[in-house]
């Protein structure tokens, strides 16, 4: 019989790195976020110089929401390598 999903064994990777990976992941997530919600769009004011280094900000942005909470992605992920229950399993 084929194995469920989450029977499987999940990766592990030590407390402090999977801390920083995870915010790094929703912070790219944030980014890219903002950037479809238009905020990475440069002016027409600002010349070619904005327009070649906003996506800088934009992941700057991103990041500064990921550090200080985000949206609670890497919450979601780090609970999800760090659980010793199987779900769905009982």
């Amino acid at each position: 019989m084929i194995e469920s999903v989450t029977a499987l064994s999940r990766p592990t990777l030590p407390a402090g790195k999977l801390q920083t990976v995870a915010n790094q992941f929703e912070a790219v997530f944030l980014a890219q976020m903002l950037s479809a919600a238009g905020a990475g769009s440069a002016s027409s004011e600002g010349g070619i110089g904005e327009a070649q280094f906003s996506s800088f900000l934009l992941n700057a942005q991103a990041q500064q929401i990921a550090d200080r909470g985000g949206v609670g992605l890497a919450e979601v992920i780090i609970r999800h390598y760090t659980s010793d229950s199987v779900e769905g399993g009982t």
